[in-house]
């Protein structure tokens, strides 16, 4: 029964989705932080606070991920490790691919917003981003 429900919950997920077009793909560029990882099983994680943020870079579909600490001043700090990334379509659908001296891997865009970004993963866990919004004391 949770079979049932989970294939039915993605089905309407991906179904409800709006499709992905590539003028959408400038969106990507800039700050996002994670919000929720949906697991394989359906499953959801929440994350209220964040300690890192993926700042992506990407120009005529080429660029890198970036993880970065915000600080309270409004600068951010990083190990300077790059993931090199390039943006490409299969089948209707758009990709980022992942490139490091370690491995490649490949996320689908499933949706991309000015404020929202899901990805999904070979392993079929679902990462939604929001677009970052800086500390202020203020």
């Amino acid at each position: 029964m949770k079979r049932i429900a989970f294939v039915f919950l993605t089905f309407l997920l991906i179904s409800c989705q709006a499709d992905v077009k590539k003028e959408d793909l400038t969106k990507l560029s800039g700050y996002w932080e994670i919000k929720q990882v949906t697991l394989a099983d359906g499953e959801n994680k929440d994350y209220k606070v964040n300690e890192t943020i993926d700042f992506f870079e990407v120009k005529d579909n080429v660029g890198f991920r970036q993880k970065v600490m915000p600080q309270f001043d409004g600068t951010f700090k990083t190990n300077g490790i790059k993931e090199s990334i390039k943006v490409f379509e299969e089948n209707d659908s758009y990709f980022i691919e992942y490139k490091t001296e370690y491995g490649k891997w490949n996320e689908e865009i499933i949706t991309i917003e000015d404020s929202t970004l899901v990805l999904k993963n070979k392993q079929n866990l679902i990462y939604t981003y929001k677009k970052y919004k800086p500390f202020s004391l203020k």
